[in-house]
């Protein structure tokens, strides 16, 4: 109770503030070394098909400092709480490198430790880097196109019998506002999946 006391005075105070720049919050999949900005607040409802996860989560992703990120994805069905935290070795563009650890949950599944390196332009972001998935190494490919402030096209893949190949975009529909819906294709068989996530985007504090 006291958890959900203080989120929700988080989300009602920084509702109260002003203006916040959406951004295109990494790729349908795999996760991305630039980091949610400081003082941003992102709350996302993601609804996917169960095969590749929780079917329907919520998710807060905050960016504490420049260099170090948080996020905690709550599902609904079952309930489940996931945890998150990415640490921006380098973020000096065009290079990129991160680490941190991804899908740790309350349900008994470990953290997946990852590092992971890109090489962002205006237009083409791409990434690439090694993560730790039971007691496996596996590889993140990552590409995304910008076409200007609002539409973003972007591929990923997680290698691994369990994971998947995407295809998907992104749309700034306000410069708080997005979604992005994707198909994944299992690499374990020919099978299409759905998925969505709608983002808003807003400052907690300015850094």
């Amino acid at each position: 109770m006291r958890r959900t006391r203080a989120i929700c005075s988080l989300i009602i105070g920084a509702c109260a503030l002003g203006e916040a720049h959406a951004t295109t919050k990494g790729l349908s999949q795999i996760v991305t070394p630039d980091l949610q900005p400081e003082g941003q607040l992102s709350l996302s409802f993601q609804a996917q098909h169960p095969d590749i996860g929780n079917p329907y989560e919520l998710q807060a992703e905050l960016g504490i400092t420049s260099w170090l990120e948080a996020a905690i994805f709550q599902g609904l069905s079952p309930g489940e709480q996931i945890y998150n935290a990415q640490v921006g070795l380098v973020q000096h563009g065009p290079w990129l490198l991160t680490t941190g650890f991804i899908n740790w949950s309350n349900k008994g599944s470990d953290p997946q430790p990852f590092l992971e390196a890109g090489y962002y332009t205006p237009e083409n972001k791409w990434m690439a880097g090694p993560i730790r998935v039971h007691n496996q190494t596996q590889l993140l490919l990552g590409w995304a196109h910008d076409f200007n402030e609002t539409w973003r096209f972007q591929l990923d893949y997680q290698s691994g019998a369990a994971n998947y190949f995407t295809v998907g975009f992104t749309c700034n529909v306000t410069s708080r506002l997005q979604f992005n819906p994707a198909l994944y294709f299992s690499n374990g068989s020919h099978a299409a999946l759905g998925y969505i996530v709608f983002t808003y985007t807003l400052p907690v504090w300015q850094p």
